[in-house]
């Protein structure tokens, strides 16, 4: 039925907390509530809802929540002519410059807001292209929305979600740029230094990511950069991984990743160890990527290194098992890091 419906995630599990409220509740809020995880009086919310509307399951659905009385236009002609004189004149001033210039001008009192409604609506920008463009994006981007990693319900399995992140390293004049990825369950990390950040770059390191724990793997996150774009979008549907986003300036999104880079950093980049050149570097990061795996303690896995982890699950799992290294682990990371 919500397949049907085309309901979302959040809409879908509405539906469930009614299923298991008649059944296996049997009536009981508070069971059905603390099994979900949820507030009883969110409960209740939808409850009555879905009873109003004589057990609808169209009422489980997102409502509009745009008010239902919305403002009008509220600038005066006047004020309209004179902003756009303003503008054009000071047409590299702000909207609070503005409004000081008016006040000033006119002895009339005027909001920031309405000399913004007055330059959005006759488009009265510096770079007239470079607005159509971010505009054009932006519409784009509304069109086609990103999903969330909050869609995801994560599961603490190998391989199931990994996170990929770009460390970008100034040093006398010059940029490089350490791409990382590490596993949401396993904490299993990986990581490789290259002289430029494209998208090719970026599908060069998720074969290699694929190669190394040589299991299929489902969900990747990312943030919003260029590199997981284009040519990383191809290889993601080629290899069959669901693609899942970090939300703007919510480091907590993607918090393994940020603590591998500062792990990264502090171990690797600030003790003496950095070189600007990838061949010479990749060696040594190998060599540090082999001991955070396979012998470094991890307090999130009950002081198990990440490899030790990853058997101890693998080993829960019925049936014959791809391995997820070589035997010959140093020979084998090394190649894969001086592979070019």
């Amino acid at each position: 039925m919500a397949d049907l419906l085309g309901f979302t995630t959040h809409e879908r599990l509405r539906v469930e907390w009614m299923v298991f409220y008649y059944t296996v509740a049997k009536g009981n809020v508070t069971l059905t509530a603390q099994h979900f995880g949820i507030l009883r009086k969110t409960f209740y919310k939808w409850f009555k809802r879905f009873e109003s509307s004589k057990y609808d399951v169209h009422s489980l659905a997102d409502q509009c929540k745009a008010p239902c009385h919305k403002k009008n236009w509220e600038v005066t002609f006047i004020q309209e002519e004179r902003i756009r004189r303003l503008r054009k004149r000071y047409l590299y001033y702000g909207k609070k410059k503005l409004k000081v210039i008016y006040e000033r001008e006119y002895s009339e009192g005027i909001s920031t807001w309405r000399i913004e409604r007055v330059i959005r609506r006759h488009k009265l920008y510096p770079d007239q292209k470079k607005a159509e463009k971010i505009a054009g994006k932006r519409a784009r981007a509304r069109q086609k929305p990103k999903r969330r990693i909050t869609q995801l319900v994560k599961e603490e399995r190998p391989c199931f979600l990994f996170q990929l992140d770009t460390i970008v390293i100034y040093w006398d004049n010059l940029k490089r740029y350490i791409l990382t990825a590490v596993d949401h369950a396993t904490k299993l990390g990986y990581a490789l230094m290259y002289k430029n950040k494209s998208s090719r770059v970026a599908t060069d390191f998720l074969y290699r990511l694929r190669y190394l724990v040589n299991q299929p793997i489902q969900n990747l996150q990312t943030d919003n950069g260029s590199e997981f774009a284009l040519e990383f979008e191809r290889a993601t549907t080629k290899l069959n991984i669901q693609r899942y986003f970090s939300r703007v300036r919510t480091p907590k999104d993607n918090s393994e990743i940020e603590r591998i880079n500062q792990t990264l950093e502090y171990e690797r980049l600030y003790n003496s160890n950095l070189s600007l050149d990838p061949e010479e570097f990749n060696p040594r990061l190998t060599e540090w990527l082999i001991e955070y795996n396979f012998n470094r303690p991890h307090q999130s896995l009950g002081y198990l290194s990440p490899v030790e982890y990853t058997e101890k699950e693998l080993a829960k799992i019925p049936g014959q098992v791809l391995p997820m290294w070589s035997a010959s682990t140093y020979t084998f990371l090394t190649s894969l890091c001086m592979l070019r």
